[in-house]
């Protein structure tokens, strides 16, 4: 907040003629060029509330440009809060308009910084109890007021043991708590990923307190500090992406699992073969698919339902029905859809077809489908493709998202132009690049033939 020492206060009151005879006395003073004012009943409080400004002035204090208040009186109100008591009026801020899997990302960076900003420490099974506590309950607006009483006991610690909201304006405390934000709870560095999610949730944070004018400015600005050196995970690893046979090995590994195998290759499918996100394979409906008999086709993407967790969703269900990632609500997008994955959906919709709400995958109860359910099935189709002492040590494919990578690096690879794939991806250029960094370095061979080539005027 902009402060100034420009401050005019009037000499005299103003006197008000109410009904009835009655009176009323207003202060004003100018900040700036701002003015300002403050109304009493009687005189005598009036003059009070002057004769504080014009102490004010005289210690030579700064005042508030957009309230017209001396710092000092923002300084004391900033000290009756606290920082546990502002982060869930945060949460609750930001829970109405906040998707299932952000609620949980910014409790998770919370739970993370609470313990730096209270007076005293617990260790061990109650230091895990209070973060749990933390995390399921006090930052999760929709299940705070209903927990139980052992948690409300741990709560009311935590409240009672807080620092003012005011600490995090000091050097030491922000820099204690950018530390714990990228660092893991055994000391270790937190990935590049984790680590700017909960700095991203700090920021916030204290850009919430400069708006409410419990601080004056971000303390984060205040400070020089450096994110611990740590692999960036954001980087797809060229050894966790499967090449176009192994991806095949894999989805017929799928077909041959007993129970819903047969039924979930089109799923895996969808992942290789459009790069479609697990949450977005889970919404695909008979509706999204435009398929010629065989041949190219499309896919028309109008949503995704990915899993956050029934406490952090306003249905209470597991999964969050949102629109596609990076676009408005109601934009949609194309993916490709390759002859191989068009008579994978023809071959599909005749065995099984879909379920009464037209959703091509559900669970085996009939709902939508489980995170769990195709974890599992991706994790016994890996043994049965490449037995289980590789399945256990090798990165190659350890994650259904690993097909998703393999689709979007084969399309690279295969020279289309990156904008045409972030389109069909659903990814910005710059993150595209990044993320897909060293899957393009692949192409490193073919890079230098050129160059040799041009060296030697072929």
């Amino acid at each position: 907040m902009e402060t100034t020492f420009d401050v005019r206060i009037s000499n005299e009151l103003q006197v008000n003629k109410l009904a009835k005879g009655k009176k009323s006395y207003t202060v004003r003073w100018r900040v700036a060029k701002e003015g300002f004012s403050l109304t009493r009943t009687n005189r005598t409080l009036a003059n009070n509330e002057r004769s504080k400004l014009v102490s004010a002035v005289g210690r030579g204090e700064a005042f508030y440009i957009d309230t017209g208040r001396p710092i000092s009186e923002g300084r004391a109100a900033a000290a009756k809060v606290t920082f546990y008591d502002f982060a869930c009026e945060y949460v609750d801020m930001k829970w109405p308009r906040a998707a299932a899997n952000t609620r949980r990302s910014i409790a998770d960076a919370l739970v993370t910084v609470t313990p730096i900003m209270l007076k005293g420490r617990k260790a061990g099974s109650e230091a895990k109890a209070l973060r749990n506590a933390l995390h399921k309950w006090a930052f999760n607006s929709a299940r705070r007021e209903s927990a139980p009483d052992d948690v409300r006991v741990l709560l009311k610690w935590a409240s009672a043991s807080s620092k003012p909201l005011a600490d995090l304006g000091k050097p030491d405390a922000i820099r204690a708590v950018l530390d714990a934000v990228g660092s893991k709870l055994d000391g270790k560095p937190a990935s590049v990923t984790y680590t700017a999610r909960r700095r991203a949730v700090l920021w916030n944070l204290c850009e919430f307190a400069v708006e409410r004018k419990h601080l004056m400015a971000n303390p984060i600005t205040t400070i020089k500090w450096a994110r611990p050196k740590v692999h960036n995970t954001d980087v797809v690893d060229p050894a966790s992406v499967p090449n176009p046979h192994q991806a095949k090995v894999l989805l017929e590994a799928v077909g041959k699992l007993p129970g819903s195998g047969p039924r979930m290759v089109a799923f895996f499918a969808c992942m290789y073969y459009a790069a479609l996100r697990p949450g977005e394979a889970v919404d695909l409906t008979k509706a999204n698919l435009y398929l010629p008999d065989e041949g190219r086709g499309k896919l028309y993407l109008t949503g995704s339902n990915p899993f956050a967790g029934s406490a952090w969703t306003d249905s209470g269900e597991d999964r969050d029905q949102r629109g596609l990632k990076h676009r408005e609500a109601t934009a949609g997008r194309w993916a490709p859809c390759p002859p191989e994955l068009t008579e994978i959906l023809h071959n599909h919709l005749t065995e099984f077809g879909t379920n009464k709400e037209g959703l091509l995958f559900w669970g085996q109860r009939g709902g939508t489908l489980p995170g769990k359910t195709y974890q599992a099935m991706w994790k016994a189709a890996r043994i049965k493709a490449f037995g289980a002492e590789m399945a256990g040590t090798s990165l190659l494919a350890t994650r259904p998202y690993d097909l998703r990578h393999a689709a979007v690096s084969t399309w690279l690879a295969s020279g289309v132009d990156p904008q045409r794939v972030a389109d069909w991806a659903g990814h910005s250029l710059e993150v595209l690049m990044r993320v897909y960094a060293k899957c393009l370095d692949g192409e490193e061979d073919l890079a230098m033939d050129r160059i040799e080539a041009k060296l030697r005027g072929d």
